[in-house]
């Protein structure tokens, strides 16, 4: 899978943009702040629905203008499709695949990339919601269906506690809460639906997040990665077992960890078990990678993790390799790890790689370049 050609208008600092690429590495070069990142960003849009770098899709439209358009040409083999995406300050953002309307939570089933950037350091220093998300669009990118199972159970959250509020103010018995138990049903249901699919992930991740950190750092390092869950009564200073149980077993302990903790919900009106309240915990050499990695471990980390996903996707999907997106990375790297990272990425079908300093990009990586200047495309060169 690659994408052949980009178009964009009023979409951050570019009014138009009509791009074409070819698979293989592609160098989008050009000082800071003149546009590199917004492409890139833009591309791997158009399959999540969603920006690396900001939460709300409002940043996304050029200012002054009250709609954006992205739009995307994939191909695989013999097949094309373009994905179009309108963005609306006023109105909600609207989708369509080969012209036909989608849901917007449904274009991870055409087009899928990975995309590594600065902000990704949050992946091991950062909170747990930091990993979770990380975790769920790529359960999303691996079984697109479970897109709806997690706005479903995101809702369900925002309902129970909105109950528990009233509960709390109106001071309602505990055993008179029905209401409640209704939605615990619906909580456990859905929950251990996303738990089951984020172990799946974990257990996939696993042996590909190893080889790649010893691949990128070059040097032999012992990753462990494991889920902490809130069904579960355990120390948070005791790593949890790799392995999660089985469904019906995590089901089964949803339900009594959440009668255990019914007295402390309606005191703090919050739902406090469910796998909005887990982690993923990243461990390197034995010890929590968040508090014991030094600054070059933590980026080799998470380098790490989006390599082992883009080497998950690449061995589950039938559209091929996802496109692997590099914004910003070199830099960071001695010659060494570019090198290296060179070496694991170069057998991808298409890499797209941002850099300010052309000399930062190892020769091989550099086979297209396309240079960038205040929101224009100011050359390309193959």
């Amino acid at each position: 899978m690659h994408v052949t050609h980009l178009s964009l208008t009023d979409f951050r600092n570019y009014t138009r943009v009509d791009l074409g690429l070819m698979p293989g590495p592609v160098l989008f070069i050009g000082r800071n702040g003149q546009g590199k990142t917004n492409l890139v960003e833009a591309i791997a849009y158009a399959g999540s629905a969603s920006s690396h770098r900001v939460s709300g899709d409002q940043a996304l439209i050029r200012f002054g203008s009250e709609s954006g358009i992205v739009r995307v040409r994939v191909q695989h083999d013999d097949r094309a499709v373009v994905i179009e995406i309108e963005l609306n300050r006023a109105s909600p953002n609207r989708a369509q695949v080969n012209q036909s309307p989608v849901r917007m939570r449904d274009l991870a089933r055409y087009f899928a990339s990975v995309i590594f950037a600065p902000e990704d350091l949050a992946l091991v220093r950062g909170d747990a919601s930091v990993r979770r998300d990380f975790l769920d669009r790529l359960v999303v990118q691996r079984t697109p269906r479970l897109a709806a199972v997690i706005a479903d159970y995101e809702r369900v959250v925002r309902q129970r506690n909105s109950l528990l509020k009233s509960a709390r103010a109106s001071r309602v018995p505990t055993d008179s809460l029905a209401t409640l138990d209704i939605w615990d049903q619906r909580l456990v249901s859905l929950g251990t639906e996303i738990i089951i699919a984020r172990a799946s992930l974990v257990d996939a991740l696993r042996p590909h997040a190893a080889g790649a950190y010893s691949g990128v750092a070059g040097q032999e390092h012992h990753t462990r990665l494991s889920l902490r869950l809130s069904v579960d009564d355990r120390d948070d200073e005791s790593p949890p077992p790799e392995r999660v149980d089985a469904a019906d077993i995590v089901a089964e302990r949803f339900r009594a960890r959440l009668a255990e903790r019914r007295r402390a919900e309606l005191d703090r009106a919050v739902t406090l078990v469910g796998p909005h309240r887990d982690d993923l915990v990243l461990e390197l050499n034995g010890l929590p990678a968040r508090g014991y990695a030094s600054h070059g471990e933590s980026w080799s980390y998470a380098l790490a993790l989006k390599l082992a996903s883009a080497e998950v996707l690449r061995a589950e999907s039938i559209a091929g390799d996802p496109v692997l997106i590099l914004d910003d990375v070199f830099a960071e790297l001695d010659e060494g790890r570019r090198e290296r990272l060179a070496g694991a990425v170069g057998g991808f079908e298409q890499v797209l790689i941002t850099a300010a300093v052309g000399a930062d990009i190892p020769k091989r990586l550099a086979a297209t370049r396309i240079g960038i200047s205040a929101g224009a495309i100011v050359r390309s060169s193959a």
